[in-house]
């Protein structure tokens, strides 16, 4: 692509100011226009380079920080956003996430599912984020992107490798690319916002089903299975991706080790702040995230909505997580708690577990008779079925934008190509 141009040409600048200072004090003496090089192909507006390479003159010796900018409404989060953003960071060295107000999601797409705040929580505790910027305009301006560049010390915006159109099909990102300030990331697979509301919509339809039909269970399933495969994860596991995605550490010796464990379905800011709340309490936070299995004998057998690997890598991106058990038993056993010199046990008052489901026993009775067991004050009282509620209760909206973004998504899969590199 074009673009690409543009990487070694502002590499030059950094690394070899003078000879750059040089070669445009030649052009000024033979009488050229800066305006000349502008018009070049490939050649970065020098409105943006100057003020650029004057704080590069001063900071001569002196490694400059690379700060890059990725925006997005980050509704529903879930491990596609924080793959985005891990990929956005591995470009520089700090990054600066924005995020789009209620008002200008609702202007363009229509009403979001989770509220600034949420949003803002969810984003703020991914651990490749360095800072937020809220109430983020939907299109890139030539206003806002002098406030990124100038205020915000913004070295390069980011984008992934799916287009995205403005209403009135121009590229969002065209600004940034015509002044070789942009950088491309791959998009993941598998997994996106319109996806998962597919999915709720879905277990909602099925839901219904099922009390139409009562007790013609052969009409049931089938219904099931046909809504199910339509909307079923695409999302294919690799050991490389939870690599990517874990801290890579153990717990030391003498470290007080903090377990907590969960269905963790459809990632929300009410996770996020019992997470933080429990890191707290020691030094190293185990999380231990349900299988699929469990989840649904807990919460019926339309959940959960994302799959374990799903939930786990959610749960991985999380700053204030330090390892999870993926596919962590029901029943905490004394085993357990040697095995990872667990310290303390915590559970959230806010919950959707059900231990008094017939066959389940109390998950934390020898915790609890250790003396090791502590109830948590849950920050936000916000589960998986509230946020699965906001979405069925305005279900005609999501229904017809749904319709909209998965043919645009069908596009980009049919046209897609491969490209190295995440």
């Amino acid at each position: 692509m074009e673009y690409h141009g543009y990487y070694s040409i502002w590499d030059g600048v950094y690394y070899h100011p003078h000879l750059f200072g040089g070669i445009m004090l030649t052009a000024a003496l033979l009488g050229f226009s800066t305006s000349y090089f502008t018009g070049i192909a490939g050649f970065p507006d020098l409105a943006y380079m100057l003020p650029y390479l004057g704080n590069l003159q001063k900071q001569k010796g002196v490694k400059k920080r690379v700060r890059v900018y990725m925006d997005g409404c980050f509704d529903l989060m879930h491990y596609g956003h924080a793959n985005a953003l891990r990929q956005a960071k591995a470009l520089g060295d700090e990054l600066v996430v924005g995020i789009v107000s209620d008002e200008e999601i609702i202007k363009n797409k229509g009403p979001p599912v989770l509220s600034m705040d949420e949003r803002l929580s969810l984003v703020s505790g991914l651990k490749w984020v360095d800072e937020v910027i809220a109430n983020a305009p939907y299109a890139i301006t030539e206003d806002f992107m002098n406030t990124l560049f100038n205020d915000h010390k913004i070295d390069y915006i980011i984008h992934g490798d799916d287009p995205c159109l403005l209403p009135d099909g121009s590229d969002a990102y065209a600004l940034a690319k015509k002044v070789g300030r942009y950088k491309q990331i791959k998009r993941t697979e598998g997994v996106s916002s319109t996806d998962i509301v597919g999915r709720i919509l879905a277990s909602m339809e099925d839901n219904e089903v099922s009390e139409v039909n009562g007790e013609c269970n052969g009409i049931k399933r089938n219904t099931e299975s046909q809504s199910i495969s339509k909307h079923a994860s695409k999302f294919l596991p690799t050991s490389r991706r939870i690599v990517q995605f874990a801290n890579g550490k153990g717990a030391g010796p003498n470290a007080r080790v903090v377990y907590i464990d969960g269905g963790f379905d459809l990632f929300h800011a009410g996770h996020v702040e019992i997470l933080k709340n429990a890191r707290q309490l020691g030094d190293f936070l185990l999380v231990g995230i349900y299988t699929d299995q469990t989840v649904s004998q807990q919460r019926g057998t339309h959940f959960p909505l994302m799959h374990l690997h799903e939930r786990s890598l959610s749960v991985l991106a999380c700053r204030y997580v330090d390892e999870v058990i993926i596919g962590a038993p029901w029943e905490i056993s004394k085993d357990m708690i040697t095995t990872f010199n667990i310290s303390v046990v915590v559970h959230g008052t806010v919950s959707e577990s059900n231990s008094s489901i017939a066959g389940m026993v109390d998950p934390y009775k020898i915790p609890k008779s250790m003396g090791i067991f502590r109830t948590l004050e849950s920050p936000k009282n916000i589960t998986t079925t509230s946020v699965a509620q906001r979405i069925k209760a305005n279900h005609e909206i999501y229904q017809k934008r749904n319709v909209k973004k998965e043919a645009s998504e069908k596009k980009f899969y049919e046209e897609r190509k491969y490209i190295s590199g995440d």
